[in-house]
């Protein structure tokens, strides 16, 4: 099945240098770039992007909880709450935060199965328990102790759509209709896939 994804390499990937490569490595499994910019956002644009249900955020706030205890961090000291869903809340600020850190390279991609595919690329959240061969397990450099400590998001340079659902509500934030491109219409005899 044809879809498009949404891919954000963020700040930490456009300060190293490393957009380039991971743009590389994507496209060569077939898929085609119909919308790319690079671009600054604020906070609220950001917690946009960000804003997860509640069932989502107790489920990531209890997985905070559990990684504060695999690490030996009292959650209260890296969250200022034990509250479950507010932990999940401040995930979702802290990654807010980090969109608006600095420069962000948006891009749509097109075609079969982008979603599982580009999702299967990036990798686990975590660079650092990233598998190799991942594009953050080769070019993420954090962790969530690392994080967790320096009370701000995991730096793990990608973002990917992780539903076809979420992938067409993310592409309506990042990009106008007109800023994508129907590679069929454009040159139909080129780009037939």
């Amino acid at each position: 099945m044809k879809e498009k994804t949404l891919v954000l390499l963020k700040p930490d990937a456009v300060a190293r240098g490393i957009t380039g490569e991971i743009i590389d490595r994507l496209e060569q499994t077939g898929l085609k770039i119909v919308g790319a910019k690079l671009l600054r956002v604020d906070k609220l644009f950001g917690s946009k992007h960000y804003n997860h249900n509640d069932e989502w955020k107790e489920m990531v706030g209890k997985r905070n909880v559990a990684d504060c205890e695999k690490f030996g961090l009292a959650v209260k000291d890296v969250f200022g709450t034990e509250d479950v869903k507010r932990i999940g809340e401040m995930v979702d600020e802290r990654n807010a935060d980090f969109l608006a850190s600095g420069p962000v390279f948006a891009i749509v991609f097109e075609g079969p199965n982008s979603v599982a595919k580009v999702r299967n690329m990036v990798g686990s959240t975590f660079p650092d328990t990233a598998p190799p061969g991942t594009i953050r397990g080769d070019y993420g450099l954090d962790s969530a102790f690392s994080g967790m400590i320096r009370k701000r998001t995991t730096y793990n340079v990608i973002h990917a759509s992780g539903s076809v659902d979420e992938a067409a509500q993310e592409i309506e934030l990042w990009f106008k209709p007109e800023e994508l491109i129907d590679y069929r219409r454009v040159h139909e005899d080129l780009y037939n896939y």
